[in-house]
């Protein structure tokens, strides 16, 4: 019924991403290698999500049964727009929402509205994804895209449902956040935003341990470390993006630290705030968004750096993470162009 002319034809996408996922023999082709296994992209994300765990099961316990609320709602109406636009254009079903719906909600506050929620992720699936063609052709990050959307359209709300954690045993593991219930929770302003708006400084070790109010997987610095360090590991994620974006953080940090120190944190500090270790991790790492080459990804990173720094500290907004990944989405072809262009010079004066 799902082939050519069958009454439920307009659903093969669908059926062949279920078949595939749970059913598919590895494909033969006609010439070697004869076996294709099907799930090679679907490992590749599995592993993202094995990064992203830690972060995840921290902020379960931090801000309880709302977490799993608000992934449920990203992977529901993120997937469905997927299924939905596939079936339309009769392709295949692909991977990329397994990372874009659970990276999506971690970088949201833990009270948000989760009709919020439904209309973020909605807006970074057809507008960061699907407008460009789907899987493998976005310029933006979907994820990202989708925050800056809300922040934009509902800055009350984005700036204003941060929830101090939980961190004596058993946290809120079993325990609702935010909207309909309200229990046990305490609206917070986040270390960057007491920073810029009190000039209070939370200490390092609050920041590293999550023992503060944040986005829902930027809270806990070692758990995002652990993860980060673990895609870096089986080289899913590219250590010259994490390094170039984190050293060039830490340099420009520093600089503004050494000129004015009472008003401009240490870059420690600045480094353990905040969303710029999810952003360098997971965020700038993305492999559709980024620069291919390896130059390209030095360039990228130190863009991602110090725009980053300087929106934080000299902006108007007390987080600038998101914001220089966007600007460095957009840059990523113009770097791998300058970097292709500057070697083939270089091969042309060798030869």
């Amino acid at each position: 019924m799902f082939e050519e002319g069958g009454q439920l034809h307009f659903a093969l996408p669908l059926f062949d991403a279920i078949e595939h996922f749970f059913f598919a023999a590895a494909a033969r082709t006609q010439v070697a290698p004869h076996i294709r296994d099907p799930l090679d992209i679907k490992r590749y994300m599995m592993m993202v999500i094995w990064g992203l765990l830690p972060a995840v099961l921290m902020s379960w316990y931090f801000y309880g049964l709302r977490v799993l609320a608000v992934i449920i709602v990203s992977y529901a109406v993120g997937g469905l727009i997927e299924v939905a636009v596939a079936c339309i254009r009769k392709e295949e079903i692909n991977e990329g929402f397994l990372v874009t719906g659970l990276l999506f909600p971690m970088v949201l506050p833990p009270a948000l509205p989760l009709w919020m929620v439904a209309v973020g992720v909605a807006f970074g699936v057809l507008v960061g994804k699907e407008i460009f063609g789907g899987t493998g052709r976005n310029l933006f990050n979907p994820a990202l895209l989708g925050r800056c959307f809300l922040m934009l359209a509902y800055p009350t709300a984005m700036t204003s449902n941060y929830v101090i954690p939980k961190t004596e045993f058993p946290g809120r593991l079993f325990t609702w956040v935010g909207d309909f219930f309200n229990l046990d929770a305490t609206t917070s302003a986040t270390p960057l935003a007491a920073l810029k708006g009190e000039g209070a400084l939370a200490s390092l070790k609050d920041l590293f341990l999550g023992v503060h109010a944040s986005s829902l997987g930027e809270s806990c610095t070692l758990a995002l470390l652990l993860g980060g360090l673990f895609l870096l590991f089986t080289r899913v994620s590219s250590w010259r993006t994490v390094v170039s974006v984190l050293g060039s953080y830490f340099v420009m940090s520093l600089v503004m630290h050494m000129i004015n120190g009472d008003k401009y944190p240490s870059p420690l500090w600045q480094l353990s705030a905040g969303g710029i270790m999810l952003g360098a991790l997971f965020m700038a790492t993305d492999p559709v968004s980024s620069p291919m080459t390896r130059s390209g990804r030095y360039m990228y990173g130190i863009l991602i750096g110090v725009v980053a720094v300087l929106i934080r500290n000299l902006g108007g907004y007390p987080e600038g993470v998101m914001f220089s990944i966007l600007m460095g989405n957009i840059a990523a072809p113009v770097f791998d162009e300058i970097a292709i262009k500057l070697r083939l010079r270089k091969l042309a004066h060798e030869g």
